[in-house]
């Protein structure tokens, strides 16, 4: 069997192979606080899971001219977020004078409406609403 001999030919005691396999790390670890790990996660999720349009909501958009600035696609993207914070499936999100239902576990806007389509201001099949 091999054993390991400290620098005077003696056996390292289980304090010192502590110290230097244990102590390290969790003193780096202190040192580095950052983000939860909860944070780190949805923040990966995020980037490897986009805002995607279905092919209904794409046609609305194109069939009715709505352009979706950045500003407005990152705050659509953060209502989803925010909804997905609150547990809720099924979302209303409503972008200044735009209205989009949201599959919020697929990230899946699946349809769009403007101001017009919107004058009935009913909405179903939704579980919540974020108003950004």
């Amino acid at each position: 069997m091999n054993r390991v001999k400290g620098v005077n030919g003696s056996f390292p005691s289980i304090e010192q192979v502590a110290g230097q396999y244990l102590n390290t790390p969790v003193q780096n670890r202190t040192k580095q606080r950052g983000a939860s790990f909860q944070e780190i996660l949805a923040q990966k999720t995020a980037e490897q899971n986009p805002l995607k349009f279905s092919k209904h909501a794409s046609q609305r958009l194109e069939n009715r001219n709505i352009s979706l600035t950045k500003e407005q696609s990152e705050r659509l993207e953060n209502g989803v977020d925010r909804a997905r914070e609150k547990g809720i499936n099924d979302s209303l999100v409503i972008v200044d004078s735009l209205a989009f239902i949201v599959n919020v576990p697929n990230k899946t806007v699946v349809t769009a409406m403007d101001q017009a389509e919107t004058n009935d201001n009913i909405f179903t099949n939704i579980d919540g609403a974020v108003i950004i």
